[in-house]
This record gives C-alpha cells, sequence and structure tokens, in this order.
C-alpha cells in the first residue's frame, strides 16, 4: 500500500476518549475510559488506509498509555505527543511542532498535516495559528462550538468520528491532484 499524503494529528478527549467516562486514581492519572462512539472504527479504517496518526493531546502520558491500550488503539499511532513532558499545553505551538518533529516533517509539509480535535480554543486555533489544516469534531457538549474570534474559525466540521475517513480521503486525493 502506498503511503498517504495527508498526516493526521488528533485529540484524545471527545475526540478518541469519551472524557465523561474518564475513571482516575488518586494522582489523576485516567486508569480506564471508554470511547466515543465509531471512534475505534474510525482510527482503525485510517490506519489500515495507510495515513500515518499522531495523538497530540494535553495531560498525563500515563493516561493515554492507560486509556489507549486498554481500548485496542495505541499501536495505531506514529508518535503519541502529550503536553507533561513537553511542559506545554495546546494551543501552544511547541505541541504541535514537537508531533511533525517526532514524525521527521517540517514546516514544509504543513499544507499536507492536519489536526482533528473538539476543543477550539485549543485544538483548531493552535491548528490554525501555525497553518495547518483544522477539522472540529462537533460532538462534545463539555466545549462550546462557537468560535471565540476568527482564530477559532475550524476550515472542516465533523459531527462523529466515522465522518472523519471519508473528509481525510477527500483531502488526500485532492492534495495528490495538486502535486
Amino acid at each position: 500500500m502506498e503511503a498517504k499524503e495527508i498526516v493526521i494529528l488528533i485529540d484524545s478527549g471527545d475526540t478518541i476518549i469519551d472524557e465523561g467516562t474518564e475513571i482516575r486514581d488518586e494522582n489523576d492519572i485516567v486508569i480506564q475510559a471508554d470511547l466515543i462512539p465509531g471512534a475505534d472504527v474510525m482510527l482503525k479504517t485510517l490506519y489500515e488506509r495507510g495515513y500515518t496518526l499522531a495523538l497530540v493531546a494535553d495531560g498525563l502520558a500515563q493516561s493515554f498509555v492507560n486509556m489507549f491500550t486498554q481500548n485496542g488503539i495505541y499501536d495505531y499511532f506514529t508518535t503519541l505527543i502529550y503536553s507533561e513532558p513537553i511542559k506545554a499545553a495546546k494551543p501552544s505551538p511547541r505541541m504541535f511542532k514537537a508531533a511533525v518533529g517526532a514524525l521527521d516533517l517540517s514546516e514544509v509539509d504543513y499544507d499536507r498535516i492536519v489536526m482533528v480535535g473538539n476543543n477550539l480554543s485549543r485544538d483548531i486555533k493552535g491548528a490554525n495559528e501555525l497553518g495547518l489544516t483544522s477539522i472540529f469534531l462537533n460532538w462534545s457538549p463539555r466545549y462550546t462550538n462557537e468560535p471565540a474570534d476568527e482564530s477559532e474559525i475550524p476550515n472542516y466540521v465533523i459531527n462523529e468520528p466515522m465522518e472523519l475517513i471519508d473528509l481525510i480521503e477527500k483531502l488526500n486525493t485532492d492534495l495528490l491532484k495538486i502535486a
């Protein structure tokens, strides 16, 4: 299978994991959580189709190891970038640049990198500020779906994880037409 042009950075909470199901220990580490409906199939499908997946998420590293291993999705990711070791949180460009660097990419690749997330002020704003394509998953009632300003306006909006598959395929096809 040929490698895909589009590279997918993706958030965890309420984008893959249902934050409302998180069970935390005394150290605030998530020890158990459920996936949002369709997230596992979406990740598996994108992975099997040859897309590079990278987690870019705020939180403690052990939480993601626990949740992703428990739900059988850990191995779909080429790299996992967490705010804990980076010492920054989204929308800081350090989070996104850490993922780009870990994937051995650079600024010249920004036009083929998408960021998928549920938080306009963190995921979408951070992606937009770097010139990445932003995709807002409007799934969670926990966060606003109204941009505070122009920096939070996503390039695309989806309402459930499975919608991401067709959108990524379209973006990849469009990118190949340009190349």
